[in-house]
């Protein structure tokens, strides 16, 4: 009795330790679950944060498009656009060095006369002295004979060497004149398309410095190819000079309303684990889209009169708009949402740094459309020259 009781309680005592160590495991992986569940929440909350912050960039770089040019120099300087003609190695190297010229073939010496078998034996040494004797003759004579036929054939063999040799050495020659020619050809054409190059860009200068219609139209080109604008704001410009007037028509495509950021901000909503966005307001949105078209108007005319350092350009008239589907034809079109004309002593009297872009466009007698996320656009013809 008192073994079976005994062996109750250790049954007993086992079980109660296989309970504890499956509520302590189950403890455990609950705590593990919520470990990994806070974790996977703080990286969604992390994930929000970025977007966050990549969203307040976006718009940090459509609110600075007329700072990020102030203290930027947009004149360009021609010359740097010449080029000068850059060759690659000869690839023939292999073809330059000469083919080793090939040994000469030696003559052997003449065979040794052989040495006659000792004559043994107590009878017929005479006979057997002269057989001996002969043999060694017939065996000298035989090699004599093999080797003046390999003598004499030596000039033919080192002929027909030196011949093939030759036709290599000659072939290699021909190879490499041809090679050299290629290439000189090559590089006379790498020469002459870097010299018509140049000849194009002096072309330009004079061009630009006598006030050239083309010239002018492509320098302006450049000047506004390198302007770099926000990548979620790009913008893309036309131009063209009338020298007799001196003024300079530009026209500014900008993105569509559609076409550019609205979203407030991006929030995590635990419960049905996703990321959600808040739009702005449409005052908001209208506010910073027209803000980025008075920037962009600015912009242009500050970086064109700066970049024209000959003073060529006397006044410039602009429109900034998008290209897009007009809401009232729902045809591809042009639709002007700024118009503004300057002449460059006016404008070039702006401390751009300190100036309210509205303001600014105001004072220069600008048409500024009053919905421009609306795309109500506005009529050029009526804009005056300041």
């Amino acid at each position: 009795m008192a073994a079976q009781a005994q062996a109750l309680r250790l049954q007993a005592a086992q079980s109660r330790a296989a309970a504890a160590a499956t509520r302590a495991t189950e403890a455990e992986q609950r705590r593990y679950e919520r470990e990994l569940q806070a974790e996977y929440v703080e990286a969604r909350r992390q994930e929000v944060e970025e977007l966050n912050e990549d969203l307040a960039w976006q718009y940090a770089q459509i609110d600075g498009m007329l700072a990020a040019t102030i203290d930027v120099d947009d004149w360009v300087d021609l010359e740097k656009l010449k080029r000068t003609p850059e060759h690659p190695p000869f690839p023939r190297w292999d073809l330059e060095a000469p083919i080793p010229a090939p040994e000469r073939i030696q003559v052997p010496p003449p065979p040794p006369p052989p040495q006659r078998d000792p004559v043994t034996g107590l009878f017929g040494r005479k006979r057997k002295a002269e057989e001996a004797e002969q043999r060694a003759a017939a065996t000298h004579q035989f090699a004599m004979q093999q080797w003046a036929t390999y003598r004499d054939s030596i000039p033919g063999a080192q002929a027909r060497i030196d011949d093939e040799h030759a036709a290599r050495e000659q072939a290699r020659i021909a190879a490499l004149e041809a090679e050299r020619n290629r290439y000189d050809a090559q590089c006379r054409l790498r020469e002459q398309e870097v010299s018509e190059h140049n000849a194009t860009v002096d072309a330009l200068i004079a061009g630009v410095a006598y006030g050239a219609e083309d010239a002018i139209q492509e320098y302006v080109g450049i000047v506004l190819a390198n302007s770099v604008y926000p990548i979620n704001f790009e913008v893309e410009h036309e131009a063209s000079f009338d020298s007799v007037t001196a003024e300079l028509q530009v026209r500014a495509i900008v993105p569509a309303p559609d076409e550019v950021p609205t979203v407030r901000s991006y929030r995590y909503v635990k419960a049905s684990d996703e990321i959600t966005s808040g739009q702005l307001s449409k005052k908001d949105a209208g506010d910073r889209y027209a803000g980025a078209l008075h920037q962009v108007a600015l912009r242009s005319l500050h970086e064109i009169f700066e970049a024209d350092r000959h003073g060529v350009i006397q006044a410039i008239s602009l429109q900034v708009g998008p290209q897009t589907k007009d809401p009232a034809t729902g045809r591809e079109t042009f639709i002007p949402l700024v118009a503004v004309t300057s002449a460059r002593e006016t404008f070039m009297e702006f401390d751009l740094a300190g100036v309210v872009p509205a303001a600014t466009l105001q004072l220069l007698g600008a048409a500024v459309s009053k919905n421009s996320i609306g795309l109500n656009a506005i009529d050029p013809a009526g804009v005056r020259r300041s």
